[in-house]
């Protein structure tokens, strides 16, 4: 066999053995820092919750998320063992902050509309007068009968425009 042909076969390989050998690495790393938790240590889970390990057994650990408050998790769920200071610092937040909440959040949607004359607005929900509806029916019936004139006209224009030219089609199949 030509050695050029073996040539694609040998890089496969590489690559195979290279992307294996590179998964092995991280999973030591993995199980070498799982090891290093001890019970009072800070860890985060792979789901991003931060708890206390407060017993390590065979394949679970028990965690403590608040005081009083236990979990039992899977070691293989947990993310990364934290250093005490990093685990101080990310669940107490940085030394000297404090949260300062400036935001009032309301109690009902009224203030998230961004005008404030609908809220001291009242809706008038008192009957018409009789006179009045009866006049504004008239204005809208007046206003209905313009408009459909000039409809009127333009359907009679388009119809006729429509006739002659199927005149124009049955000439042409005719022949």
């Amino acid at each position: 066999m030509d050695p050029i042909a073996l040539l694609p076969f040998i890089v496969i390989i590489g690559a195979m053995f290279l992307m294996t050998r590179s998964a092995k690495k991280k999973q030591r790393q993995a199980m070498q820092m799982r090891d290093q938790m001890q019970p009072g240590t800070g860890i985060r889970t792979i789901g991003g919750m931060y708890a206390v390990v407060k017993e390590i057994r065979e394949d679970t650990v028990l965690l403590e998320i608040e005081p009083g408050t236990h979990a039992l998790f899977a070691k293989n769920a947990i993310g990364a063992v934290l250093s005490d200071e990093e685990f101080d610092r990310i669940t107490n937040g940085p030394e000297g902050d404090e949260f300062e909440v400036d935001t009032v959040v309301p109690d009902d949607a009224s203030s998230l509309t961004g005008s404030d004359e609908g809220s001291d607005a009242k809706l008038d929900l008192s009957k018409k007068d009789a006179e009045t509806e009866n006049a504004e029916e008239k204005d809208g019936a007046d206003a209905a009968e313009s408009s459909e004139e000039p409809a009127a006209e333009a359907a009679k224009t388009a119809d006729t425009a429509e006739a002659k030219d199927g005149k124009r089609d049955q000439g042409s199949d005719s022949k």
